[in-house]
């Protein structure tokens, strides 16, 4: 659902981990760098790969010119750090030349004991994972590394003459520490060159020769960092990203001085392409003649997306940021993100209601745009309806997705609205827990031998319909897979995933189980059960004395189950769960249990909710107790026994 990078292509994260650029660098290598044993025993903690040197060398040569030289030698310690062994060059054919293409293996004594060359690498199409056509192409080696340590040196040189950005330096990545790190700069005085420091506080050394500025950025012996749980990379691991004023990319020349002027290098691309032809325009007006409001209008051509239009990503030449026609959407039905959101734009042109085409970084807590620093890091378009004191955001990819809904996937982050005036930057909303609900209902009959029938229904807005919409896609053993897996259901005997049902935003699940043995323990005349058929929360996180990342959720959520458990004949209760009361900083968790005699029935009442899907570090300790306190009340008994 991503717009094409066309400056670069997607492959795994693990294939790009450190992939290493050109050969021509200047600095010599120390041999004593090949060699493992001289690795400091400070760089080999929580690291499976340690960069021994990195040299990058950059020269803009001009507007969407630039010379990439890269020498790169990484000491891979485990299997883990094994990506280091692949090498991937992404390229268009039209803008990219490489050449000093080398890849060299050394033994742990820094012996040479194998050579690839540009002749021995795999040329391939580029799969961005979703789209059907690209017209971008890679290079790619994998080396399969036989004993560790072993170290990898990789050199070449990349011409480009079509470029956006300046792209960006990655220090070090997950779990890799850096010996030696250098990234050299040229650029013309007059380029409008800027650069932004994330997670890490360097300055360079800035050299003049007549009208060329030089700049070198340098680092050494960075320890490994190790991403802690639920941290984001964006918020830890070191980078330096680059970028000059004007560009030119795939022929179109921009300026990216500022968001303003990005956006409206992104309206002209838009702008022109933004029309139904005056016959469809009127036939689109006829249709929505009988609704009186501007939203109803709106929301009533958005279900016509939805229900007419399939996405379809095709990303070639400029194309992958300029849409397809709208007219081309309107006769084929389909398009990729910004296609559908175009199409909407110009179907609701067609009624009079205005609405901009809006960049943004999807997918859950990805890194928002920076106002003070204008770089293209998007990779998904959707459509913003500025109604008069009720601002309307739109996902035109989803056919599923309600009017007005975002979700994790794009809220609360900055879009670049596109245009006629140029690009604003503007949040999306951020949603609440009442707008990611998990509601259900469990009913449990045991039976005397310590059997037991049960039925869930589930009652899912946000994350959670999104999540089962997807599991409604599954064949039926994978759908009983994945409920099991996801609610932690104890091993059923049968289960049975009825057809699932969505109507006005709330996907409806039910289940029906049955087992042969639900009790947990079973001595004399009493049974032992915990009270409830699935874990309303279903996972902790571990202890961390010195916290020092941010905790992410997807979103904040609110779950609620009410559970009767029907006892059988001839038994009451032994031992009644107590109720409980948590509560943390960010969210509670409250259940309370009461029997009824005359039916013979316990009744639960469970609630768990995190008010803010963003828990600081200094809260950690709390999240993490408070969420083994929820595990431990779950995990109380219900006792049952025979009546005398």
């Amino acid at each position: 659902m991503s717009v094409k990078f066309l400056k670069s292509i997607f492959i795994s994260a693990s294939l790009l981990a450190f992939v290493a650029t050109s050969g021509l660098c200047q600095e010599k290598v120390d041999p004593q760098v090949y060699v493992a044993s001289n690795i400091p025993d400070s760089l080999k903690d929580n690291a499976n790969s340690v960069v021994r040197f990195y040299e990058e060398d950059v020269t803009v040569k001009g507007p969407g010119k630039v010379t990439i030289r890269v020498h790169q030698v990484v000491t891979i310690l485990n299997e883990k750090g094994d990506g280091d062994a692949i090498f991937v060059l992404s390229y268009n054919k039209k803008f990219d030349s490489y050449s000093s293409v080398e890849m060299r293996v050394y033994d742990p004594a820094g012996n040479v004991i194998k050579k690839y060359h540009k002749s021995d690498m795999y040329d391939g199409a580029a799969s961005d994972g979703f789209s059907l056509v690209l017209d971008d192409r890679f290079l790619g080696l994998k080396h399969t590394v036989p004993s560790y340590p072993e170290t990898i040196e990789t050199e070449y040189e990349e011409d480009r003459t079509s470029a956006m950005n300046l792209d960006e330096w990655r220090i070090q990545h997950d779990q890799q520490a850096v010996q030696y790190g250098v990234f050299k700069l040229s650029v013309d005085s007059n380029a409008g060159f800027k650069f932004r420091c994330k997670n890490i506080v360097l300055k360079p050394a800035s050299t003049i020769d007549g009208e060329t500025y030089h700049y070198t950025w340098q680092v050494q012996n960075l320890k490994a960092i190790k991403l802690e749980e639920g941290a984001e990379t964006w918020r830890v691991l070191p980078r330096i990203d680059f970028n000059v004023k004007d560009f030119i990319f795939y022929g179109f020349a921009g300026d990216f001085s500022s968001w303003k002027s990005y956006g409206k290098w992104l309206w002209g691309l838009h702008s022109s392409v933004n029309s139904l032809t005056p016959e469809r325009a009127a036939e689109i007006k006829n249709m929505t003649d009988t609704i009186k409001t501007d939203r109803g209008k709106a929301k009533f051509l958005y279900n016509y997306l939805q229900q007419n239009m399939r996405y379809v990503s095709i990303q070639l030449g400029i194309g992958g940021l300029q849409p397809f026609p709208a007219m081309f959407v309107d006769q084929k039905k389909y398009g990729d993100c910004k296609a559908l959101s175009n199409y909407m734009c110009a179907m609701l042109k067609a009624v009079n209601i205005n609405s901009y085409c809006a960049v943004i970084n999807a997918e859950a807590n990805k890194e928002p745009a920076d106002p003070s620093f204008a770089f293209d890091s998007f990779n998904h378009e959707i459509l913003c309806i500025p109604f008069k004191g009720d601002t309307t955001w739109l996902e035109c990819t989803s056919t599923t997705q309600p009017f007005g809904k975002l979700g994790s996937f794009t809220e609360n982050r900055n879009a670049l609205l596109i245009t006629e005036d140029g690009g604003k930057l503007v949040r999306t909303p951020r949603s609440t827990m009442q707008d990611n609900q998990f509601n259900s209902q469990a009913h449990i009959t045991l039976d005397a031998d310590g059997g037991a029938k049960a039925q869930i229904k589930i009652l899912s807005t946000g994350v959670y319909r999104n999540e089962y919409i997807g599991f409604a896609t599954l064949k039926a053993d994978e759908q009983k897979e994945a409920f099991m897996r996801r609610l932690n259901i104890k091993q059923p005997i049968s289960l049975d995933v009825k057809p699932m049902t969505d109507l006005n935003g709330i996907k409806e699940v039910d289940l029906d189980l049955e087992y042969d043995k639900f009790c947990d323990i079973a001595a004399a005349d009493k049974q032992f059960y915990r009270p409830h058929v699935f874990d309303l929360v279903g996972f902790t996180i571990p202890v961390e004395e010195h916290r020092k990342s941010d905790y992410y959720f997807e979103s904040p959520i609110e779950k609620t189950c009410v559970t009767t458990i029907e006892l059988p004949a001839g038994f009451d209760i032994e031992t009644l769960p107590t109720n409980q009361s948590l509560k943390f900083s960010y969210g509670d968790y409250d259940v309370k249990y009461a029997y009824d005699a005359a039916k013979n029935q316990v009744v639960s009442t469970a609630k768990f909710d995190i008010t803010n899907h963003v828990i600081p570090a200094a809260k950690y300790t709390e999240l993490q107790e408070f969420l083994d306190a929820v595990a431990k009340a779950q995990n109380k008994k219900l006792v049952i026994k025979r009546k005398a």
